[in-house]
């Protein structure tokens, strides 16, 4: 993990009318590593991760990626930029195959011209047989999908799906990957599964990743830091073993009995 700051975010503050989603929030993430975002239900997570993906635009604050500020930055052009995201809820072709959903990630950054599109030909054609190599050898042979490579998202479990959609992040090469509750709806098989293919994202890839989840298991094993919500603002930020000590983040997150103090 590298000292350099990959995103900084300063004194983020976000309003939905009369609500105060985000409060002079401050965070940022190294490259390299693994940031966890966590907090109550309607802690401003997701927010968080809208505003850094260009979703959102804050009303004040900053958002600073490789020394550039972002935030007046269109949400199109992200990708573009080296920032990737998966949902809360799957947002993927359901229709589609796992293939062409993946490919889709990638199809921002190919820059043949519409007249080879229209008869795929030429560079159209061998952009589009490069893109497919790339995807076989390098992003279904890491997230061990290659048996359901030619089937219909639709048709896939929940599981599966949620794979899917990370691989379709990973299609856009990013430098910066958000995940919003990659381990939602997941049985325990599948949270370790997905888990290990995160390490092995930011470890083998040396992809800098901002992760927003509520198992608080996994959080302590995976990440390098963790930052706390409550209500919209931080109210701790450290690495695992502090912020499992932090008596605010006890009080405030899990309850002050022995047992919620266990589940970190």
């Amino acid at each position: 993990m590298s000292d350099d700051v990959i995103i900084k975010v300063e004194n983020l503050s976000l309003a939905f009318g009369g609500v105060q989603a985000l409060y002079n929030v401050s965070t940022q993430s190294l490259s390299g590593e693994i940031l966890a975002v966590i907090g109550p239900n309607g802690a401003g997570k997701t927010c968080l991760l809208n505003c850094i993906s260009r979703f959102y635009t804050p009303q004040e604050g900053r958002i600073i990626y490789k020394g550039k500020d972002i935030i007046s930055v269109h949400t199109h052009t992200i990708a573009k930029m080296g920032i990737a995201r998966t949902f809360q809820n799957i947002e993927l072709f359901k229709g589609m195959t796992v293939l062409d959903n993946i490919k889709l990630g990638r199809h921002t950054f190919l820059k043949s011209g519409i007249f080879s599109d229209m008869l795929y030909w030429g560079r159209t054609r061998g952009e589009e047989l490069k893109l497919r190599q790339e995807i076989e050898v390098k992003i279904i042979d890491l997230l061990e999908i290659e048996a359901i490579r030619k089937k219909v998202v639709g048709t896939l479990p929940y599981g599966l799906q949620k794979r899917v959609e990370l691989a379709r992040a990973l299609a856009m090469q990013p430098e910066l990957l958000l995940l919003d509750e990659p381990m939602a709806g997941m049985n325990l098989e599948e949270t370790e599964d997905m888990a290990r293919f995160i390490l092995n994202v930011n470890q083998m890839w040396q992809v800098s990743i901002i992760l927003v989840e509520h198992d608080m298991g996994v959080v302590m094993d995976i990440s390098d830091r963790v930052c706390v919500l409550e209500f919209g603002q931080k109210i701790a930020e450290g690495s695992p073993l502090e912020v499992q000590q932090n008596p605010q983040v006890i009080r405030a997150y899990l309850g002050e009995d022995e047992k919620a103090r266990s589940r970190l």
